[in-house]
């Protein structure tokens, strides 16, 4: 049987289904608890529910960034099998960049899901981020890049539709911080980051860019982190809002927030299985359902919902669970 993925999923439909959290850590202990968080949540759920991406970046003490290089290839290589595991490395224009992708790239490219790359401001950073994994070797990693500068969301249309590029991030903190005193503190903070009108403005428009070229957009983080009450808010603004389907954590606290904001609801779930069971047995030619007409254009609506209460680790009824065990409806 053709699975629903290869019927329904078109032009203008997202290209690849991905955990909707990213969970950050660069400090060995936490990366390792990240880790083993990550598989005890996999075997509660029946699926890997979030990325672990191990971060080069912030994480690597200044002068020790080869020795920490060398850690998180021994940590990437040493996980487990089904693990989503992905690394971020340093910007294009650092020093240490070209050393990190040839090193974690060439000994590692295998066991990581993508690699992230920050300050991505041109299509021309893409491409040099490319061409570094084609000569370490890793020539099928996807690229995952953080857009944080305004001139960046300016080209956010150009840097989504590179093929390589699997998701964008959107950077508050350096976004707001590149205006110049422009935008006030209060633009970084839980509040500001949904008010600001520069900020909104820059977060629809990467959306926007992604979906375009059926990328993923992904939120940024919430540094109020003991606040989770405000965190869920936040995750669910940006789910329903501003057309967020990924996004960053910085905290385990935060992990299970992000995971019911992004989820659908039961009575979704049960409708878009109950849909897509009807539409399978007719072929997916249109149907009736409920009063309404359906066809492909609607389908493709409703198996979304299932395939985001799957990566969210809803429980889905037997008649569609079964399309979730085959690679075809994996997060790639």
């Amino acid at each position: 049987m053709t699975h629903p993925r290869s019927i329904l999923l078109g032009a203008q439909a997202g290209a690849f289904s991905l955990p909707v959290c990213d969970h950050y850590s660069g400090v060995e202990a936490r990366m390792r608890k990240s880790l083993a968080l990550q598989a005890e949540m996999a075997e509660e759920f029946g699926a890997c529910v979030f990325d672990v991406t191990l971060d080069c970046e912030d994480g690597a003490p200044v002068g020790g960034e080869a020795e920490h290089a060398q850690l998180v290839i021994e940590l990437a290589l040493a996980a487990a099998p089904q693990a989503r595991v992905a690394v971020r490395v340093h910007p294009v224009g650092h020093a240490a960049f070209d050393a990190d992708v040839a090193t974690i790239a060439g000994r590692a490219g295998h066991r990581l899901c993508h690699l992230m790359v920050p300050k991505v401001e041109s299509v021309a950073d893409v491409q040099r981020a490319a061409a570094a994994l084609d000569a370490a070797g890793a020539t099928a990693l996807p690229l995952h890049v953080l857009i944080e500068s305004p001139a960046a969301i300016h080209r956010a249309f150009d840097i989504a539709a590179h093929p390589r590029v699997q998701s964008l991030s959107f950077g508050l903190m350096d976004f707001v911080s590149a205006h110049g005193g422009a935008i006030p503190a209060h633009g970084m903070s839980i509040e500001g980051q949904f008010s600001h009108p520069l900020v909104i403005r820059a977060k629809l428009e990467m959306a926007s860019a992604c979906h375009a070229h059926g990328k993923v957009p992904s939120h940024c983080v919430v540094t109020e982190f003991k606040d989770l009450e405000a965190l869920g808010a936040a995750a669910r603004k940006a789910a329903t809002e501003l057309g967020y389907t990924r996004m960053w954590s910085i905290h385990p606290d935060q992990i299970r927030p992000i995971l019911a904001a992004f989820a659908p609801l039961a009575r979704e779930v049960d409708t878009a299985a109950a849909l897509i069971e009807r539409a399978m047995a007719a072929d997916w030619a249109p149907v009736q359902f409920e009063g309404r007409l359906h066809d492909r254009a609607s389908y493709r609506y409703f198996w979304q919902v299932l395939e985001r209460a799957h990566q969210t680790g809803l429980a889905l009824p037997d008649a569609v669970q079964r399309h979730f065990a085959e690679p075809a409806a994996l997060g790639h």
